[in-house]
């Protein structure tokens, strides 16, 4: 028995570091009932591997502990992998929308830092970007801020995947993008 819950204790070990959480946003909500009021909360978790992979969850409980934990649980089961540029940024521009919620989100040079509000800053840092603009047009909502961010973030494609999707080679995608400035040049 104690040898079971030696891997058990081992697992858990292993996978703590693996995932960071940032706590975006809690609410507490309260129902009114006979005797007075009954307070629940709800939590919204960012979680992510810091090296292109990222996941939010909600949760919901009496106590605030339980619906972070809860919101952790959900946020590890639907993360997504997001491909990054050196490790470190975007590979190009793209928007995202959710409802009212819309975000721009933009590559930057090395040394700009993380240049975006409250929720998707979170995303970010939990994604593992380093250099972004990032700009929340609409609704300031953060459910539905991280929700669009992660929209955009999926739409991103990577140069390989590109390439793979034409079936060429990933020089010759990315060559095309320099061909008019090597034109110029010539000219």
């Amino acid at each position: 028995m104690a040898r079971d819950n030696n891997r058990g204790n081992r697992r858990e070990r292993d996978e703590a570091p693996e995932f960071a959480d940032r706590l975006v946003a809690i609410n507490r909500v309260s129902k009114t009932v006979k005797g007075g009021k009954r307070f629940g909360f709800a939590a919204l978790v960012v979680v992510g591997d810091q090296k292109g992979r990222v996941g939010f969850g909600k949760g919901k409980a009496k106590e605030v502990p339980e619906a972070i934990r809860k919101a952790t649980e959900q946020a590890k089961r639907q993360m997504v992998r997001v491909p990054l540029r050196e490790g470190r940024t975007l590979h190009h521009d793209i928007e995202g929308r959710h409802g009212a919620g819309k975000v721009v989100m933009r590559t930057a040079p090395q040394g700009t830092g993380i240049i975006a509000g409250g929720p998707m800053r979170a995303v970010f840092e939990m994604l593992g970007v380093q250099d972004v603009v990032a700009k929340s047009i609409g609704s300031q909502n953060p459910y539905n801020m991280i929700r669009a961010t992660l929209d955009g973030l999926t739409k991103e494609g990577s140069p390989r995947s590109v390439a793979q999707r034409r079936g060429k080679k990933v020089a010759d995608i990315l060559k095309k993008d320099d061909a008019p400035a090597a034109e110029a040049a010539e000219a």
